[in-house]
């Protein structure tokens, strides 16, 4: 009996480890970078949401499109995330994390929607920040 608690305990582990890999936030800086566009795309999704904005380039260059890995469409609507929140075309802020390659992606913490209001995308519960 013991064995099989045993072998059953390494295989519980053994299919946790990679869905524990795959929600690491690895792949982002640990501080957090502001941005400003126009939404492209929304796309509420499960298990991430992504938001596909088009940025200035700060140097004057042409005009970049970022993605902004979200929680789920699940956590977003009990936060009052629907498609009407934010569409296309809306001009919004955001607070994130961006990906440690350089590239143009970034794991969103908060968003700053047309209408003013501030959510926090990353579905942790954070206080909202005052200087954003």
């Amino acid at each position: 009996m013991r064995s099989r608690l045993a072998f059953a305990v390494v295989v519980s582990a053994l299919f946790a480890l990679p869905a524990w890999a795959h929600h690491s936030h690895g792949n982002y800086v640990d501080s957090f970078t502001d941005i400003a566009g126009t939404v492209k795309e929304v796309h509420l999704l499960l298990p991430h949401s992504w938001i596909y904005l088009e940025v200035k380039d700060p140097k004057g260059g042409e005009p970049q499109i970022w993605a902004l890995e979200a929680t789920g469409r699940n956590g977003l609507e009990r936060i009052g995330v629907t498609k009407e929140y934010v569409a296309p075309g809306d001009t919004v802020k955001a607070r994130c994390h961006v990906l440690r390659d350089g590239s143009n992606g970034c794991l969103l913490g908060f968003l700053k929607a047309k209408d003013g209001t501030i959510k926090d995308w990353d579905g942790n519960n954070a206080a909202l920040p005052k200087d954003f």
